[in-house]
């Protein structure tokens, strides 16, 4: 029985154009040839190939390697073919995939990361310090915790591990509800906590600032949304100052049979955009999960009149292992290292997607194009590995959560481990 034969190409990531090396190797023996290879860019005519001691028509090494010389001219999925030619005509025996990105892109690795997620210190499940164990478990990068109303857990969690050697970005943060307006805001990475501030005898002073000044600019609007407004307007601005991310969460969220937040004011907020991201992709349950079309929908007609609006995913999960929502959104950002420093950025002007990831459905990622067809490639080729390198190291971040310190060696012999895997993956410059 003949067995089917498995194309594996390394590296997987090119820079678009330039000439690279390729290693090809298929795993079956049985496929010896003569057989062809070729190189088929998604857009346009297949591509050059070359080889010290073979043309095209070869016959496989022993061991089942060969190393090809190529050009990727664009950014784009390429395929490398393997056809068997012994009954004259080609018949595809092994089809292996890599993608060249320009160099703006190549510079930026894939991050995964959670930016909207509970413990039991609000309405979740679990310990905080066991939430970002099980990002990591997972395959997420980054992770804020963000806990209603409290920013206090957030610092517990990352605390949790101090003297723990771990590759996770572990960030602070809260889901901020302004007094008396409905819109839900997400303070990720910031310095200091947006609620603890609403006690203080200055909000008040402060918000009516912020009032007065967009009175003019909102005349015609409602007056509770201009008050509304100014009030997610004013959290937005301290997230920002503390050098967070300000998100702007669920606005096609359906509570009580109506929106969360009056249409009226999420115009006014989508008109203004006070805040730094939207949440394009969000927590959503299965039977409501329509919200995450409406918000895709409402985000491509944004983007026609112009508006930059930068997007993440998130799975607003209240439970890390009761099978609702974890894992399910999630962001991916392109940035130069897994560092808050980097990511941050990177979300800011747009390098970053959000992804939909449901059990038993296909993956998909929002955003702009370009990264969008790059991710697609990511979750088939790349992302299955470095979710395996992560989920040893979740694992290991639990054990540490619940007390075991012996956890702190075996992490720190595995840190560093997903940027060797990209290093491996990614062609040399």
């Amino acid at each position: 029985m003949s067995t089917q034969p498995v194309l594996e190409a390394r590296p997987k990531v090119f820079l678009a154009g330039t000439e690279a090396s390729v290693t090809l190797r298929v795993s079956s023996a049985g496929t010896r040839g003569p057989f062809r290879i070729r190189l088929l860019p998604a857009e346009g005519a297949a591509g050059r190939l070359r080889h010290p001691e073979v043309g095209e028509l070869c016959r496989l090494p022993g061991d089942g390697t060969i190393t090809i010389r190529c050009t990727f001219p664009a950014e784009q999925e390429c395929f490398f073919r393997l056809e068997e030619l012994s009954s004259g005509t080609p018949v595809l025996a092994a089809e292996a995939r890599v993608f060249a990105v320009r160099r703006d892109l190549w510079e930026r690795p894939p991050w995964k990361g959670d930016l909207h997620i509970h413990s039991n210190r609000s309405d979740g499940l679990d310990e905080p310090a066991e939430v970002l164990a099980a990002c990591r478990r997972i395959g997420m990068d980054f992770a804020a915790l963000t806990d209603h109303h409290r920013y206090d857990p957030s610092v517990d969690a990352i605390r949790a591990f101090d003297g723990c050697p771990t590759d996770l970005v572990m960030l602070p943060g809260e889901e901020v509800h302004p007094p008396e307006c409905p819109v839900h805001i997400v303070n990720a990475g910031g310095s200091r906590s947006v609620s603890s501030r609403f006690a203080e005898e200055a909000y008040a002073r402060e918000l009516a600032e912020v009032e007065r000044e967009v009175a003019a600019e909102l005349e015609g609007f409602p007056a509770g949304d201009r008050s509304q407004y100014a009030a997610a307007l004013w959290c937005f601005r301290q997230i920002r100052s503390s050098g967070g991310l300000g998100i702007f969460c669920h606005p096609s969220w359906i509570a009580g049979s109506r929106f969360d937040v009056p249409a009226s004011l999420t115009d006014l907020i989508y008109s203004r955009q006070p805040y730094d991201a939207l949440e394009l992709i969000g927590g959503y349950q299965l039977h409501e999960a329509e919200s995450n079309t409406w918000q895709v929908a409402r985000w491509a007609e944004e983007r026609a009149r112009g508006a930059r609006i930068p997007v993440v995913g998130v799975s607003d999960a209240h439970g890390c292992d009761n099978g609702k929502l974890f894992g399910w959104y999630y962001t991916v950002a392109f940035a130069r290292a897994p560092a808050w420093a980097d990511i941050l950025p990177a979300v800011l002007t747009e390098w970053s997607v959000a992804v939909e990831a449901r059990p038993g459905e296909v993956i998909r990622a929002f955003g702009p194009y370009r990264l969008v067809m790059f991710a697609h490639f990511l979750f088939r080729e790349v992302f299955p590995r470095h979710d395996a390198l992560c989920a040893e190291e979740g694992e290991l971040m639990l054990a540490w959560a619940r007390g075991d310190r012996a956890a702190a060696g075996a992490l720190g012999e595995r840190s560093g481990r997903v940027r060797e895997l990209y290093r491996d993956l990614w062609a040399p410059a």
